[in-house]
């Protein structure tokens, strides 16, 4: 059995994680701003009011876990704002950048008390991050946000693997949750039980790597 925490766990792919985890045995605590029905029925400990782009919420977030050691850290709280050059929303791209990017590195610094030698950091990044696959255009600050977590992380397994701490990127693929109108083409489930199947099997000699859930690397 392994300790996991978890971000955004009220909904989508967080309350999917919990669910599956507990089901597979694994301690799971999960993090969010509101509990959800949905989360509460789950019976897990539960650490509520985090707003992860807030650093007074992560201090809460790091006080309550003082000694409290995890296995795996999974940074999942993330947001979307739609936009395109015709309707851009700078408001919107600047809560992205809080909330996708600079937040999962804010509370991975902050968690690193409860991290040991082959504990394992992984972040819900996006192929839309990638610079090479974009062929589509749009969505700058979902693109832009996606792009700096995933140089912020890689930076972050350059400086943790000598303490035998892995640092991982994951791309969930299309998947069916409110973020996406349900208009994925993958429910939260089958996204979720894929990236579960790289959780495990990734380790410190990919550390840095950037993994779509199905198990191909996705370029940068």
């Amino acid at each position: 059995m392994a300790r996991f925490l978890v971000s955004g766990a009220n909904r989508g792919i967080g309350l999917e994680f919990c669910r599956q985890l507990q089901e597979r045995g694994d301690e799971v605590i999960a993090v969010c701003r509101n509990i959800s029905d949905e989360l509460q029925k789950l019976g897990l400990r539960i650490i509520d009011r985090i707003d992860v782009s807030e650093a007074g919420d992560v201090a809460r977030l790091r006080e309550a876990l003082v000694g409290v050691q995890l296995d795996i850290l999974i940074n999942n709280a993330g947001v979307l704002v739609r936009d395109n050059l015709k309707h851009l929303d700078f408001d919107g791209i600047e809560l992205q950048w809080r909330i996708n990017a600079v937040a999962p590195l804010r509370v991975t610094a902050a968690l690193l008390q409860n991290l040991k030698s082959g504990s394992k950091v992984f972040t819900l990044s996006s192929s839309m991050g990638s610079v090479e696959e974009n062929t589509s255009g749009s969505y700058y600050g979902y693109r832009m946000s996606k792009s700096a977590v995933n140089i912020a992380m890689k930076s972050l397994s350059v400086d943790l693997k000598d303490r035998g701490i892995g640092v991982f990127m994951l791309h969930p693929g299309y998947v069916q949750t409110d973020m996406t109108d349900q208009q994925g083409n993958v429910t939260a489930a089958e996204a979720v039980k894929s990236l579960l199947a790289r959780i495990d099997s990734l380790g410190l000699a990919e550390t840095g790597s950037f993994t779509h859930a199905q198990g191909r690397t996705i370029p940068w």
